[in-house]
C-alpha cells in the first residue's frame, strides 16, 4: 500500500510498462517512460538541492511533460503548484512568487512573457524550458535548462523522507483580499480522494480517462491519478478543442473515452452545439459532472445523447476535494426538478451546523462543514485565513478534531444527502471556476478612473452565475476600458460580463454597498446591454 501520490503510479509502471499511460496533442508515452522520465527529473531537481517541502511551479499548457513534471516533482518530496497558463501574467508572478517557488517548468512563449517580472521572482533558483530539446537556452536572470537536461539525467533512488502529510500540490484560487490564495494540499489528503474514485468507480487497465479540466483546477486531479493508479490510460483534452464543442464532442467519440470528467456547462454547449447524434459513444461508462450546478432541463437531454453512461454528480470545494455525491437515478424520474448532491464520500463526515453552532435540524437551513483525511492543510502563508476556515468540529470540544467551514448553505434530507442552497459570503461559481467577487472589485478600484465598484452575480441555469459589475466613474470612462484593464488583471472567467456605469452606490443602513438593491436596480433594465462575450 502506497502513502504517497507517486507510489501509485510507480506501482502500475511495475504492472503495465508498456501499457499507454498519457496522451496528448502531440505523442504519447508508456507507463515505462513516464516512470523513468519522472524518476529523471526527480534525480535532477534533487542535484539542484530540491526536496522535502520546496515548490516547483508549472507554468505550461497540459501535456505529457506536465503530467511528468508533477509526478517527478513529487518523487523528490518537493509539492508542485500548477499556474494557469491563460492567466495575466501579473497573476502568474504573484503566484510564482507567493508560493515561493525554488524552479520553475515552463515553455518559452511563457518565459519571455515572464520577463520583465523575472526580477521579482527572487526565489526562483532554476528554470527548466519543456518545449526545447537543445542546449540553446534562453537567456535569462537564473539557471536555465532545456528537457535534455531531464533525459541525460541518469536516474536514482533518492532519500525520499516524505510522510503523507507533507504538501503534495498547492492549487491557487480566487482570494476575497484581491489576492489570489493556494490550498495547501498533502499526500494523504490526494489519496483520500483518489482512493474513493478507484473505489467508486474501479477503473481497469483498459479504461481511458478524458482530462477536461486545466491542471489548476482540483477536478484534474481525478483524471490524472485515478488513471494512473489503476493502469488506464489519462488523455489530455487539447486546449484548441475546449471552444469547439462539435470538435469536442467527436474527440470523445474518436479516443474511445470510457470515463469522462467536466463542469456541466462543458456538457450543454456539447448538447447544444455539439450534434451528439452523430455517435454512439459506446465506449463512456461513466460521466462525472461537478463545479456548478447542472439544470435538470438540460440534463435529461445530456442523459439520452449520452445513453450508456452512468451519470455522477460530485461536489467539494477545493479545500476537500471531492467529499460528497451523487448517483443520478436512470431515468431520471420526471418529478425531480433539482439535483442534490448526494451522500457524504467514505471516510468524510459532512454535516450542516446552524448559526448557534449546533447540528442543523432536518430540512433547515445550515453551514456545510466537512472533516476527515481529504481536508486540505490550510492555506499557504496565510494562517489568519487558515484558522478561520479550518476550525475545531463545533459539535464537540473533547480532542483535536480539525474540519473545514465550506461557507455553502445546505439543507439535510431525511436519507442524509444535502441540497445545495448558496454561498454564505460573496465567492460564486461561474462555468465551473469558483470566483471571489472581492478580487473583482479589488481589480476594478485600481483604475484610475474608477470612483467606486461593486460586484455581483445573476444566477443562470446554464453557466451557474453571470459576473455584473457596478461602476462609479470618476471622469471619462468606458465599458470597453474596464474589460481591457481586467483582462491584464485577471482570469478571463472572472471578467464580467456586464459593467453598468452609476452615478452612486445604494448602502444599508451600516454604510456597507447593498448588492442586493444594486442588482433589482440594475439587471431588469440593463441586462441587453453592456455585455462581452
Amino acid at each position: 500500500m502506497g502513502f504517497l501520490l507517486w507510489q501509485g503510479v510507480s506501482a502500475s509502471a511495475r504492472q503495465h510498462p508498456e501499457r499507454l499511460a498519457v496522451q496528448d496533442a502531440d505523442g504519447s508515452i508508456s507507463y515505462a517512460q513516464l516512470e523513468r522520465g519522472s524518476d529523471q527529473l526527480a534525480t535532477l531537481l534533487g542535484s539542484w538541492g530540491i526536496g522535502r517541502g520546496d515548490r516547483v511551479a508549472i507554468l505550461m499548457p497540459k501535456s505529457v511533460r506536465s503530467v511528468i513534471t508533477m509526478v517527478g516533482t513529487s518523487k523528490a518530496g518537493a509539492a508542485y503548484v500548477p499556474v494557469d497558463p491563460a492567466a495575466p501574467v501579473a497573476r502568474s508572478a504573484f503566484i510564482i512568487g507567493n508560493a515561493a517557488a525554488r524552479v520553475l517548468v515552463t515553455n518559452k512563449r511563457l518565459l519571455g512573457a515572464l520577463t520583465e517580472l523575472m526580477p521579482q521572482l527572487t526565489s526562483v533558483q532554476a528554470i527548466l524550458v519543456a518545449d526545447l530539446d537543445s542546449a540553446d537556452a534562453p537567456a535569462a536572470a537564473v539557471a536555465t535548462h532545456t528537457w535534455d537536461a531531464v533525459t541525460a539525467t541518469e536516474p536514482r533512488n533518492a532519500n525520499r523522507a516524505t510522510i503523507e502529510d507533507d504538501p503534495a500540490y498547492i492549487l491557487y484560487t480566487s482570494g476575497s483580499t484581491g489576492t489570489p490564495k493556494g490550498v495547501v494540499i498533502s499526500h494523504r489528503n490526494a489519496l483520500t480522494f483518489v482512493e474513493w474514485g478507484l473505489d467508486v468507480y474501479h477503473p481497469k487497465a483498459e479504461d481511458r480517462f478524458s482530462n477536461h479540466a486545466p491542471l489548476h483546477f482540483d477536478l484534474s486531479v481525478f483524471d490524472i491519478y485515478c488513471a494512473l493508479h489503476s493502469g488506464a490510460s489519462v488523455h489530455l483534452v487539447p486546449d484548441r478543442l475546449a471552444p469547439f464543442p462539435m470538435e469536442l464532442a467527436k474527440w470523445i467519440e474518436e479516443k474511445r473515452i470510457s470515463i469522462w470528467y467536466s463542469v456541466p456547462s462543458a456538457l450543454i454547449r456539447m448538447l447544444q452545439q455539439g450534434q451528439l447524434e452523430r455517435f454512439t459513444y459506446e465506449s463512456l461508462r461513466v460521466l462525472n459532472f461537478a463545479g456548478e450546478v447542472f439544470p435538470v432541463k438540460h440534463l435529461r437531454p445530456v442523459m439520452e445523447r449520452f445513453s450508456h453512461a452512468s451519470f455522477y454528480n460530485l461536489y467539494g470545494p477545493t479545500e476537500t476535494n471531492v467529499c460528497t455525491f451523487l448517483e443520478v437515478p436512470r431515468p431520471l424520474p420526471p418529478e425531480i426538478t433539482d439535483l442534490s448532491i448526494g451522500h457524504s464520500c467514505a471516510n468524510y463526515d459532512c454535516f450542516a451546523v446552524s448559526e448557534d453552532g449546533t447540528r442543523s435540524k432536518l430540512g433547515e437551513e445550515g453551514e456545510l462543514v466537512v472533516r476527515g483525511p481529504g481536508v486540505a492543510l490550510g492555506y499557504w502563508g496565510l494562517p489568519e485565513r487558515t484558522a478561520q476556515s479550518f476550525v475545531q468540529n463545533p459539535l464537540h470540544a473533547d480532542f483535536v478534531d480539525l474540519a473545514y467551514r465550506t461557507g455553502d448553505i445546505v439543507t439535510t434530507a431525511t436519507d442524509g444527502s444535502f441540497t445545495f442552497l448558496g454561498r454564505r459570503d460573496h465567492m460564486v461559481k461561474t462555468r465551473g471556476y469558483r470566483v471571489e467577487l472581492g478580487e473583482i472589485e479589488h481589480v476594478l478600484h485600481q483604475h484610475s478612473a474608477v470612483n467606486a465598484a461593486a460586484v455581483f452575480s445573476v444566477p443562470d441555469e446554464d453557466i451557474g452565475a453571470r459576473l455584473w459589475a457596478a461602476v462609479v466613474p470618476e471622469g471619462s470612462l468606458t465599458s470597453e476600458d474596464l474589460v481591457g484593464f481586467c483582462k491584464t488583471r485577471l482570469p478571463h472567467y472572472a471578467i464580467p460580463e456586464t459593467f453598468v456605469l452609476v452615478p452612486e452606490m445604494p448602502r444599508t443602513s451600516t454604510g456597507k454597498v447593498d448588492r442586493r438593491a444594486l442588482a433589482d436596480s440594475l439587471v431588469p433594465t440593463t441586462r441587453s446591454t453592456g455585455t462581452h462575450a
